[in-house]
Order: structure tokens, then sequence, then C-alpha cells
């Protein structure tokens, strides 16, 4: 659908909160007439059409065609310019009941709203210049952050420090290209010869390398990492499982095969959000049931980002036990842990301690997981950190642009030459932000948006 064809004054509605049961939920409208359209269908409609901004009025909704009530509200009142999409909006908090929200969401959009697209509202609040393309991006990140560390990332991103950086950056390149353009402007017999310093190039490269570097730390904490705990029988995988989950999510049980399929739960893990397997023993049986267990258990140990494999310390290491870390530890991705902790001794060398049943060795775990999983991990300062594939690969392409056009400088190429990386530098920025856009690239960036966002 290309977006930028559609009437982006059109009033629109969508229902701002999740749709199921709730205490409240928040039906947001916006667009020309978005106040007059809500104050048809209120019962104090002079209220909402003299009210200012930022003002909340109480009463109810009807339907103005039979007067049937569809419930007591609050209407909060935005006027233009200043409101979330530049636009005049009004936002109804209502009962959170389905039915409300459905019976409220019909009345409008049969009394002249349109249902929003997703991300419509931001969209709008973009293009009345609400926002930049980095922010719009940061609110999406904002809603679907996981843990404190990602929403104070994606905060950060919201305030505009990403942009900030960005419009530095990018006033120093323009600095140059004023000088290069100069030389464009005037023939070699109309001025004299100016340099062109390639000083402010080098210092513009790498400060959108290193920001771009930010990208997998920017992942890390919004997406997050599967982690499974695998290992034999008997293990203690249910029960460390339990410890990180705090609470009796897996069966533990001293029978061999109790666990015969995984089980997963959502952790946090130094800031990180984890999705945590708690997998089947790997062992050879014959039972139908428990060997799809161990199957699925096996796929699920393959595409972890990380595996905890746990060793029964009162028991030792075996053969099996040595080939599998091994051929883990090749791929850099596994924690050998020595369970039982409590029932064991220390730890053989490589091995991390850990007693579920006491919690000793559980907060050296958790520093190891989070130290794995950052290692080789670029870290910013200032919570400058991106978490958009887009902005990544913009940033990689324009910090190569800057590279070409400092070799052209050092190299003493004429100036159209120097220009030419030059200006594509500074297009590629402004699509970071927003000042150079297209159809599609609206079209996939807020289409991703939930609705109502």
């Amino acid at each position: 659908m290309n977006r930028n064809a559609m009437d982006h004054d059109e009033p629109i509605v969508a229902l701002a909160t999740p749709f199921g049961r709730a205490a409240v939920a928040v039906v947001r409208t916006s667009g020309e007439g978005a106040v007059e359209l809500v104050a048809r269908c209120f019962s104090r409609p002079e209220a909402l059409r003299r009210a200012r901004g930022y003002t909340v009025h109480h009463g109810r909704m009807m339907d103005p065609a039979d007067g049937s009530v569809v419930d007591e509200v609050l209407c909060t009142v935005f006027r233009a310019p200043r409101s979330y999409t530049g636009q005049e909006s009004v936002e109804i908090s209502t009962h959170g009941s389905r039915a409300v929200v459905e019976a409220l969401l019909s009345l409008l959009t049969g009394r002249g709203f349109r249902s929003a697209l997703p991300g419509e509202f931001t969209m709008r609040a973009f293009l009345n210049g609400k926002v930049d393309l980095t922010r719009a991006e940061a609110v999406r990140e904002l809603v679907d952050s996981q843990t404190a560390a990602g929403r104070s990332l994606a905060l950060h991103r919201l305030s505009g420090a990403v942009e900030r950086r960005i419009r530095a950056v990018k006033e120093h390149l323009l600095e140059v290209l004023a000088t290069v353009e100069v030389q464009l402007d005037y023939g070699e017999d109309e001025l004299e010869d100016v340099p062109v310093d390639a000083a402010p190039l080098k210092q513009a490269g790498e400060q959108l390398r290193r920001l771009a570097a930010t990208y997998e730390q920017g992942r890390l904490y919004q997406e997050g990492v599967r982690v499974a705990l695998a290992g034999p029988t008997n293990a203690g995988k249910s029960s460390l499982f339990n410890l990180f989950a705090r609470e009796e999510r897996s069966i533990v049980s001293e029978h061999h095969g109790t666990t015969r399929d995984y089980i997963e739960r959502e952790a946090e893990i130094e800031g990180i959000p984890v999705r945590l397997y708690d997998t089947a023993g790997l062992r050879d049986v014959g039972e139908a049931l428990e060997s799809e267990g161990i199957r699925r258990s096996s796929e699920i140990i393959r595409n972890a980002d990380l595996v905890l494999y746990l060793v029964d310390g009162a028991v030792g290491v075996s053969d099996e036990d040595d080939r599998l870390i091994d051929s883990l530890r090749e791929e850099k991705r596994v924690i050998a842990v020595w369970s039982k902790l409590d029932l064991a001794g220390a730890p053989p060398e490589g091995f991390v301690g850990v007693s579920a049943e006491t919690a000793e060795g559980f907060d050296q775990l958790r520093r190891a997981i989070a130290e794995r999983l950052t290692a080789g991990i670029t870290t910013a300062a200032e919570e400058v950190v991106i978490d958009s594939e887009r902005q990544r690969r913009l940033l990689e392409t324009a910090v190569g642009a800057i590279d070409r056009t400092a070799e052209s400088v050092y190299a003493g190429e004429p100036a159209d030459v120097v220009a030419v990386d030059l200006q594509e530098a500074i297009q590629l920025l402004g699509e970071i932000t927003g000042e150079v856009t297209t159809d599609d690239l609206l079209d996939t960036m807020f289409g991703s948006f939930c609705v109502g966002k």
C-alpha cells in the first residue's frame, strides 16, 4: 500500500491498548475534524467543541441515531499542532472489555472515522515533523522492550540521541562539501587553490563507524537470546530452570526421563532478555515418546545462542559429556556447569559450579552468561546505541562513501570526483533521519508497528 498517496488529514481511529479484558482501554483518534466527530457521539458535545488542548472531559459515548449508550468515558482533547501526530485528536478512555471496545470502534467508524493502519499515528507524527525516523523507530523499540536495560536504551533513542549524533556529523560533511563546491563553481583561473581538509572526513567516518558498531549491543538488549539447558538425565536441568524462572515450572524428580519435551520461559539475565529452554535429558532410549522429546530438545540445542551443559557433580564427567561439551566449545556457545554443588566437590577447571538447591554459585553463573553473551560486542558510551538494521546498513554504506572521499582528497583527485562520494554520504545520513525517504521505506517501516501506534 502506498501510504504517501493516502489522505493524511483523514480522521482515523484505533485501539491503542491490547485487545482483550482490562480495567481500561484507550481508543485513539486523529485527523481533521476528529474533535467534532467525537463530540457528535458524546453526551456533552459542546464541552468537547469548546475544549482546550490537554483537557479531560467526563461523559458517555452514545449512538446519536437512537441515543443508546456505549459506555461512560473520559475524553482527552489535543489541539493541533500540540499533539502526538501534530493533528487535533481525542483519546477516549473506556472500560476494557471486548464488548465495549468493539461497540465503541463500530460507533466511531460508522460516524466518519476510518480504521487506522498499523503505525499510522506515528507516520503522521513523522510527516508533520513531530519526530524523525530514528525517533519513530525508537517508539516501536520502546513498545517492544522486554527489560529495564532495553527500555532505557530505547528511551534514549526516543529523546533524539541518534538523530543529534547523525546531524552533527552531517554538518561537518556539509562544511567540507561547501569547500568542494566553491571549486566547482569557479574555474581554476578564477580562484586560488582552496585545499580540502581531510581531517573532518576521518573524524566523521570514525564517529559513524563507532555508532554502527553498537548495533549488536542494541539487538542483544532488544531481541535477546535463546539459552538452552542441556545434559544427561538427572543432571539438575529442571531444578536450575526453576531457579531461573523463580517458580516451580519444570517437574523435578529423581527418576530418569521426567522431562520428555522442552519447556520454555522468558527470563532476564543482567538486563538481557532471555528465552530459556529446559530440554529433555540426552540419552539412548527405546520408548517412542521420550525419543521424540529428545529429538525436539536436540533441535533446540542446535539453534540456541548459548547452551548451559549441566554435569551432575556427584556423578562426574562422562566421555559423552566431554564429547558434547568440546563440540559446543568449538562453536563458542557453551558454558559447562558443575551442578549439585552442595552434594559434590569443587568444580573442575572450565566448569562453573552451582547448586539449584541452595543457590550457591548462581550469581556467578548469571555473570558468566552475561559475559559470554556480550563478548566481542562494542559497548557505547552515553547510551547512544542503535537497534535498527536499516540504520546500521545506511551507516556502514555512508562510512564507505566517506572513506572513498578521503582517499580522493589524499590522492589529489579533481573536485567533481571528491563531490560524488561526499554527496552520497550526506544523502545516506538524510535517509537515516528521514530527510530523504521513499514510499517503500515508509510502507515497510510503519507497517511493522502495532495498530494504534
